[in-house]
């Protein structure tokens, strides 16, 4: 029986229209237009290459410090170089700025550097914070030599080598220091954000498969549900064979969004990939698991009990911050055991965990909170379905 009763929720599944569109297609056409949407967001924000002049006078050759400090900013050999600088006279960095073919121009006139911009942006913005690191630089260039001649007065040695002192301190500070790097593709992007959520709401509207096969088996539901209640079966075998055939089912249209959104719409999911769809699974496992829970309590229609088993996965997903992770952040502070009950909460928090967190502890944790919500709600399934008594079928 339990056979009989796995294919047949199968062939219910896969026969249902209606089930089938949102299950495989409305996740696949709301990719599409989630790639349509964002994907010039990130194209837009990217960080590019500051065209600056640095005015190439005396003072700036004699400077060792800042002129290595900007040669390393703006080396022409290396593709995520902060500048592209132009060493010109005073009078043509003047006008490469007023034709706005830089943002700012660099001058030294008599010991620091001095930025010249005419707007204010974040170009401009950038430009002053690294020249103000490259002074900082040179103090504590400065602060270095000045400690280690000390050093070897003190030591007896009262001819000290000044230009070997000079190279070494300038070599382990530049080393240490004007470390600026574009990580806006490290970060997880808005695109990113949407399709996260995108497999978390298909994970938890999964639930719709297993309210379906289980409504198929009460007897308050159909004339098939009758015949079911008065059958030998096991109320354990009902549920498991049910579950297993709505998961099939559901890891289908997973399967299918994940090859759709990688092979055609070119997410790059990055190395984490396997953990993505472990979590995946596992977050699909508690929205059925939920759908089943929901389907063995609630004593109404199947539209009623859809319309709950909605109201709950969309409350869920709202306090989980799919709506604005904001929302998310409000909840954790305020009401934290909410979330820690919320499937939603533990999908999306298993997703920011494996950017956010360097370790995997969190992540894990939350697998494992998946699958303790999921055991709880097939317990809460089978304690429900045992107990139901009719008065007449």
């Amino acid at each position: 029986m339990f056979i009989h009763n796995f294919k047949y929720s199968l062939k219910i599944l896969f026969k249902n229209k209606m089930l089938i569109f949102w299950t495989f297609a409305f996740p696949i056409i709301l990719g599409t237009l989630f790639n349509m949407a964002f994907s010039d967001i990130e194209n837009n924000e990217k960080f590019d290459t500051i065209d600056i002049a640095i005015v190439n006078n005396e003072n700036f050759q004699n400077n060792k410090i800042i002129k290595e400090s900007f040669k390393s900013l703006g080396d022409k050999n290396d593709k995520d170089r902060l500048f592209n600088i132009k060493y010109v006279d005073h009078k043509k960095a003047q006008d490469l700025l007023e034709t706005k073919k830089v943002s700012g121009y660099i001058i030294i006139e008599k010991t620091e550097p001095t930025v010249v911009v005419s707007t204010n942006g974040i170009n401009e913005t950038i430009i002053k914070y690294v020249t103000e690191e490259v002074i900082q630089t040179t103090n504590i260039v400065e602060n270095i030599v000045k400690e280690k001649i000390a050093t070897q007065i003190k030591s007896g040695n009262y001819n000290p080598n000044y230009e070997q002192i000079y190279k070494e301190a300038i070599t382990s500070t530049l080393n240490k220091n004007i470390n600026i790097n574009d990580i806006t593709n490290n970060n997880m992007s808005y695109t990113m954000i949407e399709f996260y959520t995108l497999i978390a709401m298909t994970c938890l509207y999964g639930g719709i498969l297993g309210m379906v096969v289980i409504n198929n088996a009460l007897a308050n539901m159909g004339n098939i549900g009758k015949r079911v209640s008065i059958s030998s079966i096991k109320k354990s075998h009902i549920i498991i064979s049910s579950l297993l055939a709505s998961y099939i089912a559901q890891l289908t249209g997973l399967l299918l969004l994940f090859i759709y959104t990688i092979f055609v719409l070119k997410v790059d999911y990055g190395n984490n990939l396997p953990l993505i769809i472990l979590l995946a699974l596992c977050g699909s496992l508690a929205g059925l698991t939920l759908g089943i829970s929901i389907a063995t309590l609630v004593k109404k229609n199947e539209n009623t009990k859809t319309g709950i088993l909605i109201s709950i996965t969309m409350l869920g997903c709202f306090l989980s911050g799919m709506m604005g992770i904001t929302m998310k952040y409000i909840i954790d502070k305020n009401i934290p055991i909410v979330n820690k009950i919320n499937p939603a909460s533990m999908i999306t928090d298993g997703f920011y965990s494996l950017y956010y967190y360097k370790t995997l502890d969190r992540y894990y944790f939350n697998i494992i909170s998946l699958l303790i919500f999921s055991l709880v709600m097939i317990l809460i399934s089978y304690k429900g379905l045992r107990r139901q008594k009719y008065d007449s079928i």
